[in-house]
């Protein structure tokens, strides 16, 4: 496999939540993740749930307040796609995660494809305002437990993607040429469920680029990969990335 990677010129990774955990941010569907644990916390994620109802914004905002990215580290896996970049090899990672640890680990941040958007900022949903959400959350107490935003009195969500809610079509447009033009296709901690980013992998299969995963559960497209690395992510990207000239 480190010869496969090795041998390419173009390489691009898709990451999932499984490439941060390690950095002590929970997954949403493995054996420990957020929806696992409790399913009710997927109605944060929902943006009809989350426009419709104050009071999963109200839990949304206390959620944010002790996020795990906020004091999360990057890691090896992290720090391994960061090697990749240096050996000239990377077209972009297009990441389905909001952490913001690619960049953090010292990914470039014209490389890094944020397709959920990201949790470090605050967008309203009448506006279109950004600010940043160590702003926004100091303003959350118990007698503002949901902030309205202060330019047009909208709603605020964090600048990512919820179910329901359409990705940035610029965005998507930059992963996929990303997935087409590349000539080796790393998928990472990705149970590769959810659309259309999953879809990713039939555009790498459909050039005729080979697509390599690696995650600890099986996904649906493991019996079209050239090849399906079980075991730490931490472990498999730096050997994988190791020596690349």
């Amino acid at each position: 496999m480190h010869a496969m990677v090795r041998d390419a010129a173009a390489v691009t990774v898709l990451t999932g939540a499984g490439i941060s955990t390690d950095s002590g941010i929970p997954d949403f569907r493995g054996p420990q993740g957020v929806w696992t644990l409790n399913p009710a916390a997927e109605r944060m994620s929902s943006y009809d749930d989350y426009v419709r109802d104050p009071e999963v914004r109200r839990h949304a905002w206390q959620a944010r307040k002790t996020h795990a990215a906020w004091t999360a580290e990057p890691n090896e896996g992290h720090r391994a796609l960061v090697d990749l970049e240096r050996s000239g090899r990377l077209v972009a990672v297009i990441t389905q995660n909001i952490d913001g640890l690619h960049q953090r680990a010292g990914s470039s941040a014209d490389k890094v494809i944020e397709v959920h958007g990201t949790i470090w900022q605050v967008e309203c949903l009448s506006c279109g305002a950004r600010t940043a959400m160590a702003d926004q959350l100091a303003r959350v107490s118990d007698e503002d437990p949901d902030p309205a935003c202060e330019l047009c009195g909208g709603i605020l969500k964090s600048a990512t993607i919820s179910f329901g809610q359409r990705l940035d079509n610029d965005v998507l447009e930059a992963a996929a040429i990303a997935a087409e033009t590349c000539d080796l296709f790393i998928a990472v901690g990705t149970s590769l469920t959810v659309r259309p980013v999953s879809g990713l992998c039939d555009v790498a299969l459909e050039a005729g680029t080979p697509v390599v995963i690696i995650n600890a559960q099986e996904t649906p497209y493991d019996e079209m990969a050239a090849e399906v690395l079980r075991g730490p992510i931490g472990e498999i990207l730096p050997a994988l990335t190791r020596d690349l000239a």
